[in-house]
């Protein structure tokens, strides 16, 4: 039997409750349902006023490090956003500042997002895609947006939202298997 997958899914989102963090969490608990995983959930609302004063990883204190360990030693990360001013929240870029730069090499990553309309889910392809395509990581091909009229109140109320997660987790499982089974020298030279 091989190990469980270790799944980050990173919410970007300011405020709790949250519908990016509920989106996150829905992710999760669908390629749960499929594989045998370990998810560790990382919040801003938690740990984001630790981040706010530090211009350096080692500034920041130990409880910020092992989030960061975490997110280089996944085996799927799952980030989402919500969109603010066109784009992921600031206090979301700087942790990614902090990530070393080869960490997420070959890593795959699942995008999501959340926002107040339809207009806005280009933030996948034109904001996340991005930054993970920077850190060489492998995005995966279906990122998953959720509108407002998605939720009812944070709880998914949309059969269409719920199938794109379902779709979205069939579709990233291989994906990670092939990535986990790939030593990580073989990418980075």
């Amino acid at each position: 039997m091989t190990a469980p997958y270790r799944v980050v899914a990173v919410s970007g989102s300011l405020h709790e409750p949250s519908k990016t963090t509920a989106l996150i969490r829905a992710i999760a608990g669908a390629i749960a349902e499929r594989a045998e995983v370990e998810i560790e959930v990382i919040e801003l609302t938690d740990i984001g006023p630790s981040l706010a004063g530090a211009l350096r990883r080692d500034q920041l204190p130990a409880s910020v490090e092992e989030k960061l360990v975490a997110i280089e030693a996944s085996d799927l990360l799952i980030v989402g956003s919500p969109v603010y001013r066109a784009s992921f929240t600031g206090l979301f870029k700087h942790l990614f500042d902090f990530v070393g730069q080869y960490e997420l090499v070959g890593k795959p990553v699942l995008l999501a997002a959340t926002g107040g309309g339809e207009r806005h889910a280009l933030i996948i392809e034109h904001q996340l895609r991005p930054l993970f395509a920077f850190f060489q990581a492998l995005t995966l091909p279906l990122g998953v947006y959720a509108s407002d009229t998605d939720f009812d109140g944070y709880v998914i109320a949309s059969d269409v939202l719920r199938a794109r997660i379902e779709l979205a987790a069939d579709r990233a499982l291989p994906l990670v298997g092939y990535a986990a089974s790939r030593p990580v020298e073989l990418l980075v030279s």
